[in-house]
């Protein structure tokens, strides 16, 4: 896919639950070989809107269509969350880190290839070459595994148990795991959350070269400014489920709405986050 092509459009998204409206109207773009940041307070649905991409959340209406560079326009929201996955190559990342702490980092990274090398025991007409050709795809996955470590900096912990090791490093892991699965768009919920300031300006160099270098679009749910003005192409702000503004990075940061919603608060003072919201809307 080319750089900077249209990926991503979002076409008047409403999830309600319950009384709740989490999501009421929203309408956006995401573009390819670009970051999009999605930044709002607590509470604001940033979190649900990445529920509703990703095919956890059915919307209650409303479109969002994906620009596949082999499928075509792909509609997202009547698809499962792992057709997305699989065959629209979205992936995301969690807030909290979701790794499996028992196992090595190089089988986690091996787990999200899993589609690959099902399809190789798949498709023989033999048991030998059955194997042969699991064999193979194995192969190859641990190398991509491999690759996608050492661009993260993180080769030299391949065979040890991901739950040992600090905070940032397991942050990066679910990074490179994230992109062992080949995705055309990449959804990262908070990846800075927890990080030092070293951590956080090397991630934002990663983002922007993974999206330059690779061509594909990046989604951004961030609560630190600083990596999100210097990280970003484009930003959308959302308060109470409504978009209140979009555009540059430098337009955002002086936009007296913004100012007024977001980034003049206090983020220790938020009364309510998402999960809450959800979980009373649920009760």
């Amino acid at each position: 896919m080319n750089a900077s092509t249209s990926l991503l459009n979002v076409e008047n998204l409403t999830m309600q639950f319950g009384g709740l409206r989490a999501i009421e109207d929203l309408s956006m773009t995401a573009r390819a070989g670009e970051v999009t940041s999605v930044i709002g307070p607590n509470g604001a649905g940033k979190t649900t809107f990445f529920n509703c991409l990703t095919g956890f959340y059915k919307p209650t209406k409303g479109a969002i269509t994906l620009g596949h560079p082999r499928h075509g326009k792909l509609r997202l929201d009547a698809m499962k969350n792992v057709d997305v996955a699989r065959i629209g190559q979205v992936v995301r990342t969690f807030q909290n880190i979701r790794l499996f702490p028992r196992m090595t980092v190089l089988e986690n990274l091996m787990i999200a290839q899993h589609n690959v090398l099902q399809d190789a025991s798949r498709f023989s007409l033999a048991g030998a070459l059955n194997a042969r050709s699991f064999r193979r795809a194995n192969d190859k996955a641990i190398n991509n595994a491999l690759t996608w470590l050492e661009r993260l900096s993180v080769r030299d912990i391949a065979n040890k148990p991901a739950g040992d090791m600090p905070y940032g490093v397991q942050r990066r892991v679910e990074i490179a795991r994230a992109m062992c699965a080949d995705p055309i768009l990449l959804c990262l919920d908070e990846p800075a959350a927890g990080l030092n300031p070293r951590e956080s300006a090397e991630l934002t160099a990663l983002l922007t070269s993974l999206a330059r270098e690779r061509g594909i679009g990046i989604l951004l749910i961030e609560h630190d400014m600083s990596v999100v003005m210097k990280v970003s192409d484009h930003i959308v702000v959302l308060n109470h489920g409504k978009k209140i503004a979009e555009g540059l990075p430098s337009d955002i940061k002086v936009n007296p709405e913004v100012i007024s919603a977001y980034l003049g608060e206090d983020d220790e003072t938020s009364s309510h986050d998402e999960a809450s919201q959800e979980k009373s809307a649920h009760a």
